[in-house]
């Protein structure tokens, strides 16, 4: 028996057989072929490194001197930043005073230490400030050309960057202008400061590095003018004459073409020269790198692996003779136990030969079949099983969408919606919102953010089950990048607590803590709005016809302050004080809710504003408020106390133009009540009003000595007089 079974194992292994001429001809057909794709994949290899290097040497070239357009750019701006603050720092009256200009710009605002120099006009023309290195020099020293920058800025009333003021290199400079502005628009001057070319604040010295023998970094205005250059000597001089770069600027010049902030780069015979833009102030950074000597290192590279590919070509040729007639017995084998499975044997009695390549390849295929599909079924019953786990335990809410459908939904987010997730998964995203017009805005957000960044982040307001609104900071990105349509991830963070807090505390910052009442801050905001609005109407034509015929006034301010209130706090302590403040501030806004508001300015004063309200009716409600206070009679202590308020009254007619002028005329008319009696309302009329605000905030024509000295005595017996009014 054991002779038989051994004589049978041998008939079904077949031995080793000469491979026939078939063999022998695909033998030499792979051979020929492994030669040709070798040499063809060596000198393809070659240009495509050679096509990759320039790629990528442009590349870097064009994205160099974008950023470093975008770094004088951003100088320039930093510089018109720091003229636009100047000028509003400016006001009329100082137009006529080149001694406060100057203090101005060398101590209130020390724009000089940023500029070589500045300059400030009137509208006229008249130069009224020239400073040079922190010195004021005579206007006859300006040069025409800055003249010609501030001529345009006050005619066309908009900033400008100048064209290079020229000179010797050391004094070539830019000027940058910005209009002066009146509270209507108007331009009433401008002030122009300007730096040296090869100043910090413009081009400093470090834009020429590095300075390689191959490579040049120039900037260079529209005109061609060099502004930088690694040779200080071509400084001014015309780019036309730089090697390299002068066909470039001069076919650019050909093409008319405005001046753009993206780069863009020509590949010339021997050189690389890449451009970007300032179109504000029209200038050029370009960048001019020698070819040959940056792919010099990139041809001896080529040089080695061509050697390196014939001796590859040639070990590869043999060493396929004689790995295809080895092959060829694999494939026998496979034939056999393919013809074996033919005949119906079953798969698993079937011994498959052990080889390797495509033979061994389809063998394992086959055997590992099914044990490959079982292990997939594992893995992605864990990976659901962790996915799962992540969803459930994660601090914050993830949402997955395609497509506009909530696809995914964790425990998180849904306790943060108030759904299951059974409710949100599968339905339309626009579930979660308001309005389909809240969704569509989103929309938009989210694609322009895409579009940028390839990501989301920012803060939405989503809709809760309940029909209650829920903020959420949301942050998104694509399940593949770029592609919104295979998906996307959404983390959701709750931010409905934070804004209630922000909320309470933007409240807290404009109301009073005692009274609840608008605090004097709040207080000046409001009726600085009021006022502006008031002089608007009153330049439209028509409107104040319009509003006499429907019965509205100017509008009057009450400036109440307590009498007797010192007496509460001595006796009955702080704490009473303040109920008597809290009940006078609830009585006050129990008055005034329908037609006006209040504020409490400070200690036991107060304000009551009514807007649109005649004269007649401002004084009815003023003796209503005191009847009210008066006829209060608090007690604390087992002790009764009597208050009283003077009430002061003023129309807020158009004679008053800020809320100094307001709050001053106010109070002198509740001091006017004080000294008649107290517990009273005494009015301050228009012209009354008027000339007290002129003569306390007005400005003084000359801006001399005797008007400073005018205002400190008049303010000191306002003190004394208010003082002596207070203790009696």
């Amino acid at each position: 028996m054991m002779p038989l079974a051994r004589a049978q194992v041998a008939a079904d292994s077949p031995g080793w057989q000469w491979p026939g001429s078939l063999v022998l001809r695909l033998v030499l057909v792979a051979m020929l072929a492994v030669a040709l794709s070798g040499v063809l994949s060596a000198w393809l290899a070659s240009r495509a490194s050679e096509r990759e290097a320039v790629r990528r040497l442009v590349g870097q070239q064009t994205e160099e001197v974008e950023v470093m357009a975008r770094l004088l750019a951003s100088k320039i701006e930093q510089s018109q930043k720091v003229l636009r603050t100047v000028a509003e720092g400016i006001t009329p009256d100082m137009l006529n005073s080149p001694s406060s200009l100057e203090w101005l710009l060398q101590q209130g605002l020390p724009a000089v230490q940023f500029f070589d120099s500045m300059q400030v006009a009137r509208q006229d023309g008249a130069l009224r400030v020239n400073l040079h290195s922190g010195r004021l020099e005579d206007a006859a020293n300006l040069d025409p050309s800055e003249r010609d920058a501030l001529r345009r800025t006050l005619t066309g009333g908009k900033p400008l960057v100048s064209e290079l003021v020229a000179g010797r290199t050391a004094e070539a400079r830019v000027m940058f202008t910005m209009p002066l502005r009146r509270e209507d628009g108007s331009v009433m001057g401008v002030v122009a400061g300007a730096l040296k070319l090869q100043s910090q604040g413009l081009l400093p010295p470090s834009m020429t590095l590095p300075a390689r023998d191959d490579s040049r970094l120039i900037v260079f205005t529209r005109d061609g003018t060099i502004l930088s250059h690694p040779d200080p000597l071509r400084i001014l001089g015309n780019v036309r004459d730089e090697t390299g770069l002068g066909p470039v600027y001069t076919g650019w010049l050909q093409q008319a073409q405005p001046v753009a902030g993206r780069g863009t780069t020509e590949v010339l015979p021997a050189h690389i020269v890449s451009m970007a833009g300032m179109p504000l102030p029209q200038w050029f950074v370009a960048r001019v790198s020698d070819a040959r000597a940056m792919l010099a290192p990139l041809e001896g590279a080529q040089r080695k692996a061509w050697w390196l590919a014939a001796a590859l070509i040639g070990a590869s040729m043999a060493l396929l003779a004689g790995l295809m007639v080895w092959m060829a017995q694999p494939l026998a084998q496979l034939c056999h136990s393919a013809l074996q499975l033919a005949r119906g044997q079953r798969g698993d009695g079937i011994v498959w030969p052990r080889a390797s390549g495509e033979v061994g390849a389809l063998v394992q295929v086959f055997e590992g079949q099914v044990q490959h599909s079982a292990q997939q079924r594992q893995q992605r019953d864990q990976l659901e099983g962790q996915f799962q786990a992540i969803l459930d335990n994660a601090s914050v809410g993830i949402v997955i969408t395609r497509l506009g459908i909530l696809e995914v939904v964790g425990r998180q987010a849904c306790q943060m919606l108030g759904y299951s997730a059974e409710e949100l998964q599968g339905r339309p995203a626009r579930t979660l919102y308001a309005s389909d017009e809240d969704y569509v805005r989103l929309g938009e957000r989210v694609q322009a953010q895409f579009v940028a960044h390839g990501a989301f982040d920012g803060d939405v307001c989503f809709m809760r089950k309940d029909g209650s609104p829920v903020w959420a900071r949301v942050q998104g990105r694509g399940v593949r990048a770029h592609d919104m349509a295979g998906g996307t991830v959404w983390i959701l963070e709750d931010l409905t607590a934070a804004r209630e807090a922000q909320q309470q505390q933007d409240w807290a910052a404009i109301h009073d803590p005692l009274t609840q009442l608008c605090n004097r801050e709040a207080f000046v905001q409001r009726m600085g709005v009021l006022l502006a609005e008031r002089s608007a109407r009153a330049r439209t034509p028509g409107v104040e016809a319009v509003d006499a015929a429907e019965g509205e006034g100017d509008g009057v301010m009450l400036f109440l302050d307590l009498d007797h209130f010192t007496v509460v706090n001595d006796l009955a302590g702080h704490d009473a004080g303040d109920d008597v403040l809290r009940h006078v501030a609830r009585l006050l806004e129990s008055h005034v809710r329908q037609i006006g508001w209040a504020a409490r300015l400070g200690g036991d004063e107060f304000a009551v504003v009514l807007p649109g309200c005649s004269l007649a009716r401002g004084q009815a409600l003023a003796e209503q408020l005191r009847a009210a206070v008066q006829a209060w009679e608090p007690s604390y202590q087992g002790r009764s106390f009597t208050l009283g308020v003077s009430i002061g009254l003023v129309v807020l007619d158009a004679s008053l133009q800020d809320v100094p002028s307001v709050l001053y005329a106010a109070d002198m008319a509740c001091y006017d009540a004080k000294r008649a009696g107290r517990n009273r309302v005494e009015t301050r009329h228009a012209d009354q009003a008027a000339a007290s605000g002129r003569l306390a905030l007005g400005p003084v024509e000359g801006g001399g000595f005797s008007a400073f000295l005018l205002g400190c005595v008049f303010f000191g017996v306002f003190g004394l007089w208010r003082l002596w009014g207070k203790r009696w």
